[in-house]
Parts: structure tokens; C-alpha cells; sequence
């Protein structure tokens, strides 16, 4: 139909009187509509950019082949030809076809095109691994320069050279844009002009949606480009583009009580909807299939656990959670690696999420959660369950290292197992808990410190004593400081003196080499956050000018990097030594090792792995032990930012409900720098994400601490039974 005839036709046949009574409002409705450019589409009723037209009032005619849009296309319009078959098949277009469209002075945009005239096209796909899109040109304008990085998940391209790229694909480091710039890295075409009305991508663009294409606004910005270019029309409008998963709120929305308490069965229930609680019928097959021989956790990945796969109930244990990369359908795969602190960290999760939820159906899964970890799995078992042994009381690593001993992860797990047990109300694992914490502490030195990690053929070469005896301290709180958590939290419940000296004795070499001489891991921020456990803990047990200062120090650091929203941006120390070891120096390290979420200070970007969730924590205990109103803010405004971003995904149950590991708080999106190796922008983890914020929201809404939910735990009678293992 030619709308601009039979609007022209109408107004004639109108009378003088009525032509003149129509409005300058209707008169402008009537230039919008005509405004409104005509495109056409060669592709699924369910493609995304298809789908996104629609949802931007933009007119839009779909066929299911080339020909047939070429037999309806208006002269001087636009086509939109998507990649229905990819990454399995190239479009099928002819050089007749691209000849058809010339003669019609249409402009096209194709994608994966099985023939380009005038381009040698490579024989055989390639499918990226850390590859993200840069843009190359000033096609997109100021709001999306040169050097800009666009996430495109899951990418498959054909190879082709070209001089005319107006979005590449290379391996760059960055946060939004690729800081050391393309000439030390291989650069592959992946959008470019052929001519003056011809675009090409070369793998698939449309599905955005589906492939979880990220920053969201900025793609959103080049296809509102690209649709410029496409129709002529400067001043055409894309202002919405849809996104799955969204944060589940946006950044100024009002987080009340019964806000709070669906965040917390939300991130319960996420357990459940991923199929993350392992099921013997495939506890052998599928998880022995994804763990490497050499044992390493950076390669622990498989496929989802489905839906059609039976679902454990607990006493098997439970999964990491989700890897960070994204594949081309938006699903993400899982991490087979099944550690020993995850288990008593999700079993508070559930403890947590029954208490305020009033849903008992949590509270087996939570008490078959630690009968695993101290009875029927490895981490407890062999020599860590031999009273002659030197490993006696502590917990092994993973199932795949039982004889490696990181203190804070044997810290995470058992103040996990402390908070589970209270909120049940069930003390039966309290000589574990007592046991493994007494193994820390008498083989931590002098000055209360164990490194990083023991092994099993080290404690047995060199024995206790060597452990205990020697002068040692290593300055890093993210490895140290929760076991002195433990120790004062034990202190407090039996009085037994060694805990508290050597707590506070760590503490104060601790405090004394802040901040310059602390080690970091991922960023000073991290070390901080792990920092304020203990030194709140210090004040409930002694409450003196220096230890409250100490405390204030690092918690008035932490915060100086709390943003309105709430969120507490990530921050790499300010020392030499710790940029060059944490930043990423170059495009080839990009992806080759652990890394921060952030390319440089600034960046505006919230870390829920190693940062906001044990702050959270923190400050909820900081904020009760002195009842400073700063604090009791900060925390409020902590919970509510991590209640605002937690994962909605109606498309992707396995991962709604959850938290990512990254935030970017400007844009309200989950974006960052994906650099780390193995826990990048987009993981999530049951232990140290997901099970820290949910039990911390908790206590939130409860307005009550940690301290003061286990303050009734009857430790003595383990205690007694226990000291034998410090003879």
C-alpha cells in the first residue's frame, strides 16, 4: 500500500472546512507516521533484531527468503538478511541476488553470507574463545568511539580481509575499551562495508538477546546506526532494546521488607533451578568426565545439568555454580569441581533462606549438606579423620585435592557450618567444627599465620611442631584473616587463651603493615573487605580505642569507594608493586591468569565474588559490634544495591535468581573486564557469592549479626573433648 497516496486522496475529498479543522497535532502524527521508515527482514519470527523492531514501533516487513523480499521491496529501501542457520550453515545468497538488490538502489545488511562479490571468503569458520568486538571506525559516533569493546558471546565468523572495518574481533584487554589499542593481536573483520550500500557481518548479530550480547545500551547503539544507515534516515529512533537476564530491579526502586524476603527464596531457589545439588546417578559419569587428571580448577567445565537429569537432594553435595563464558544460545556451562567450603557455605544459604522464608523444605537439604562434608565425603576423611595424623581435623581442598589445606576456605566452611547449625538449631557438628578449627590453629606460627595453603606431604615430612614453632608471617588478609574470625569467635564461646593471643597477635602485624606492605590478589578492596571480620570480632571480645581505630581505618577506606547506589566499586592497590602484578599489562595476558574485574582505578565496577558479598558480610558484624551509624548505612545501602541486581532470567532458569560476579553500576548492566582465567565477569558461585549475600540479607531483615545468632552455641563440652590435639 502507498500510504502517502491514499493520504493524499483522502485530503482531497475532504470539504475546505474539515481540511481546515484538522490540528497541527494531527498534522504532526500524520509526518511521523509517514517519518516512519520501512524495512524489510529475511529471517525467524523469532529473531531477536526482528522482535526489537517491533517492540520500537518501527515498520517492519519479515520473509522467510531472499527472493521474496526482493520481489516486494520498495525501491531505495532497506533489507535485513539474518544468519537463520548459524553457526551450522552459511546464508545461502547469489551474486544474482546481490545484483537484484544494486538495480533496486536497496541497501543491505547480511550476515554470515556464504558469498560476498569482490571478497575471498575462508573456507572453514573459526569459533572465537577470548576474542571481544572493538570498534574500528567513527561510523558509530561519539557515543560508541574507536576502540570501543562490544561482547559477542559465543562467536563463530567466517574469515575474510577487508581495509573497511567498522567492528573487529581480537583479543583485547579492557574494560570498555581496548586499552593497548590492535596492533599486537590478530584482528578478524566482523562487521564491515562492502560497498556503498552493502554491510556484512560475518558471523551473527541479530540474536543479541539470545547471545547475551553486552554493554546492552551499546549495542543498542549500533543498531540504531546500523538502521540509520540501513533507511536513510538520520534521525530514526531505537530506544529500547530487550535484554535477558536484567537486574531484577533499577537502580532507584524501593527495596522493602517483602522485596528482601523474595531475594532470599529467589537465591534458594536458584540452587534447585540450576540442578546443582549432585545426583548419584551421574555423580560418577558427568563429574568425573569434566575434572582433568592434572587437577587443574581453571578447566573444570562441562555442560549444564538438565532438567531431564535427576536431582540431587544434598547428600551428595553440591556444584560450584556457572564458568563465565557464554556460548552462542545464552546458557553458560557448569564447574565440575566440587570443593569442600562451598558445602558449609551453602548449607548457611538454606539455613538462612528456612528461617526467614518460614519454608522447612530447606533445612534437610542444609543438614545432608554438612553430614557430607564431615562424614560420608573425602574432605574430612583418610588422615583428616586419623586422631595419629598431623592432618587430623582439617578439610581437604576439593575432592580432587583432598591433601591441600587452604585456611580460608577451611575458615569460609566452618563459619558456614556455625551459621547453619544455629539457624537449625542443631548442634550435632560441633567437634568438627571445634576440630578443624584447633588443626588451623596448631599448625599457624608464632605470630598466628599459615600462608596461603599446607599440603599433606608437608605437614607429614616436617610434622606440627615445625608449623607451630616457626617465626612466619604472610600479609594477606584475603588468606589469613577469617581464621582469626574463627579463633576469636571460639574464644568467645570457651575462653581457650591461645585463640585470642594468637588472633590478635596476627591482627596487629597485620594492622601495622596497612596498607602499603599487604599482598593482594585481586585488588586492595578485596583485602579490606576480608579485613574488618576479625578486627569487629576483636572489638566484641576487647573493646579498646586501638582496636576500634584499626577497625575505622579500614572500614573508612572500604567505604571511600561506596558509590550512591550503594554498590562498593573495586579498587587494585595504589602501590607499583600492585599494578604490575593484578592489571592485565598487555593484550596477550588478557585471559592467561587471575585478574581483577577493572582495567584501571575507576572503573566503575562492583565484584561480588571477592569484595562486595564479604563486606557485606563484614559490615553487618562491624556495624552491630559498635554500633556506628555509618556503618548501619553503608550496610543498608549494600543490601539493597545487591537485591536490586540479582539476576532475573526468565529465558535462563538456571541462572535466575543468582549473582554474577560482576556489576557495572553506571550503566546498570553486567559488564567488565572478563581477563580472569577462571573466574571471570559472568561466573557464580554457590560458596562465596551466592550463599554470603542471601545469609547476610537475612540478617538484615532480621536486624541482627552473625555474633549474636550464635551466641548461644554450647561449645565447651567439644572444646573439652577436643584439646587433646594441642598436647
Amino acid at each position: 500500500m502507498n500510504i502517502r497516496r491514499n493520504i493524499s486522496t483522502t485530503m482531497r475529498h475532504l470539504s475546505s472546512a474539515m481540511r481546515s479543522a484538522i490540528t497541527l497535532t494531527a498534522l504532526a502524527c500524520t509526518l511521523s507516521v509517514l517519518a516512519t521508515p520501512r524495512v524489510s527482514l529475511v529471517g525467524s519470527a523469532d529473531n531477536d533484531l526482528y522482535r526489537t523492531l517491533l517492540l520500537n514501533d518501527i515498520e517492519v516487513a519479515r520473509y522467510e527468503a531472499i527472493d521474496e523480499a526482493i520481489a516486494s521491496l520498495p525501491k531505495g529501501s532497506g533489507l535485513i538478511v539474518t544468519a537463520s542457520e548459524y553457526p551450522g550453515s552459511r546464508t545461502s545468497v547469489t551474486e544474482k541476488q546481490y545484483s537484484d538488490l544494486s538495480r533496486l538502489g536497496a541497501r543491505l545488511y547480511i550476515e554470515y553470507p556464504s558469498v560476498i562479490p569482490g571478497y575471498a571468503l575462508g573456507t572453514d569458520n573459526v569459533e572465537g574463545k577470548l576474542e571481544r568486538g572493538v570498534v574500528t571506525s567513527r561510523f558509530f559516533g561519539k557515543d560508541l568511539p574507536e576502540m570501543s569493546i562490544l561482547g559477542i558471546n559465543g562467536c563463530t565468523y567466517i574469515p575474510v580481509e577487508t581495509r573497511s572495518m567498522l567492528i573487529a574481533f581480537a583479543k583485547v584487554a579492557g574494560f570498555d575499551t581496548a586499552q593497548f589499542g590492535l596492533a599486537d593481536t590478530e584482528v578478524h573483520p566482523i562487521l564491515f562495508l562492502a560497498d556503498n550500500n552493502r554491510m556484512v557481518a560475518t558471523t551473527r548479530l541479530s540474536q543479541f538477546k539470545q547471545g547475551r550480547f553486552g554493554p546492552v545500551d551499546s549495542w543498542r547503539i549500533v543498531w540504531q546506526d546500523l538502521l540509520r544507515w540501513l533507511t536513510r534516515d538520520k534521525k530514526l529512533s531505537f530506544n529500547t532494546i530487550d535484554a535477558d537476564p536484567r537486574p531484577s530491579l533499577k537502580a532507584d526502586d524501593i527495596v522493602d521488607d517483602a522485596t528482601r524476603v523474595s531475594a532470599i527464596r529467589r537465591g534458594a531457589e536458584w540452587l534447585t533451578k540450576a540442578n546443582l545439588f549432585i545426583h548419584p546417578s551421574w555423580e560418577v559419569t558427568e563429574i568425573s568426565k569434566y575434572q582433568p587428571k592434572n587437577g587443574d580448577p581453571n578447566l573444570f567445565f562441562g555442560p549444564a545439568i538438565t532438567s531431564d537429569m535427576l536431582q540431587g537432594d544434598g547428600s551428595r553435595g553440591v556444584m560450584e555454580g556457572h564458568g563465565s563464558t557464554i556460548l552462542a544460545d545464552g546458557s553458560q556451562l557448569y564447574r565440575y569441581f566440587i570443593r569442600a567450603d562451598v558445602q558449609g557455605e551453602t548449607a548457611m544459604l538454606l539455613a538462612a533462606a528456612s528461617d526467614i522464608t518460614g519454608d522447612r523444605s530447606y533445612t534437610p537439604a542444609a543438614e545432608r549438606l554438612l553430614d557430607y562434608l564431615f562424614y560420608t565425603s573425602c574432605f574430612r576423611a583418610d588422615t583428616r579423620n586419623n586422631p595419629d595424623s598431623c592432618s587430623y581435623g582439617m578439610l581437604g581442598w576439593a575432592n580432587t585435592h583432598p591433601g591441600t589445606f587452604f585456611n580460608d576456605d577451611n575458615a569460609r566452611c566452618i563459619l558456614g557450618a556455625i551459621g547453619a547449625s544455629s539457624m537449625m538449631d542443631n548442634q550435632r557438628w560441633n567437634r568438627h567444627i571445634v576440630e578443624n578449627i584447633l588443626a588451623n590453629l596448631r599448625t599457624s606460627s608464632r605470630q598466628g599465620y599459615l600462608g596461603a595453603a599446607i599440603e599433606q606431604r608437608d605437614l607429614e615430612k616436617n610434622g606440627i611442631r615445625y608449623y607451630s614453632d616457626r617465626d612466619f608471617v604472610h600479609l594477606h588478609p584475603h588468606f589469613e584473616s577469617w581464621m582469626w574470625a574463627c579463633y576469636l569467635w571460639l574464644y568467645d564461646k570457651t575462653g581457650y587463651q591461645p585463640l585470642l593471643d594468637k588472633a590478635r597477635e596476627g591482627i596487629r602485624i597485620m594492622m601495622d603493615a596497612y596498607p602499603d606492605r599487604w599482598l593482594t590478589q585481586n585488588g586492595m578492596q578485596q583485602q579490606r573487605a576480608r579485613m574488618v571480620l576479625p578486627l569487629a570480632w576483636l572489638v566484641r571480645i576487647e573493646d579498646t580505642p586501638q582496636h576500634r581505630q584499626w577497625l575505622d581505618d579500614v572500614v573508612g577506606a572500604l567505604l571511600e569507594n561506596q558509590v550512591a547506589c550503594g554498590a562498593i566499586r573495586d579498587e587494585i592497590g595504589s602501590t607499583e608493586q600492585d599494578k604490575n602484578k593484578l592489571l592485565v599489562t598487555s593484550n596477550d595476558a588478557y585471559g592467561k591468569n587471575e585478574a581483577p574485574l577493572i582495567a584501571v582505578n575507576g572503573d566503575p565496577v562492583a565484584d561480588m565474588l571477592y569484595t562486595c558479598n564479604f563486606s557485606f558480610f563484614s559490615l553487618n558484624e562491624a556495624a552491630h559490634a559498635t554500633g556506628n551509624p555509618r556503618y548501619a548505612k553503608a550496610v543498608k545501602d549494600l543490601a539493597d544495591f545487591l537485591v536490586r541486581i540479582q539476576v532475573d532470567s526468565p529465558a535462563h532458569p538456571d541462572i535466575d535468581g543468582s549473582w554474577f560476579r560482576a556489576f557495572d553500576y553506571n550503566r546498570w548492566d553486567y559488564w567488565a573486564s572478563n581477563a580472569d582465567n577462571g573466574w571471570g565477569a559472568w561466573c557464580t558461585l554457590t560458596g562465596w557469592i551466592q550463599s554470603w549475600i542471601v545469609s547476610t540479607e537475612a540478617m538484615v531483615h532480621k536486624n541482627h549479626s552473625y555474633w549474636d545468632m550464635t551466641k548461644n552455641m554450647d561449645m565447651k563440652e567439644a572444646m573439652d573433648s577436643s584439646l587433646w590435639m594441642m598436647d
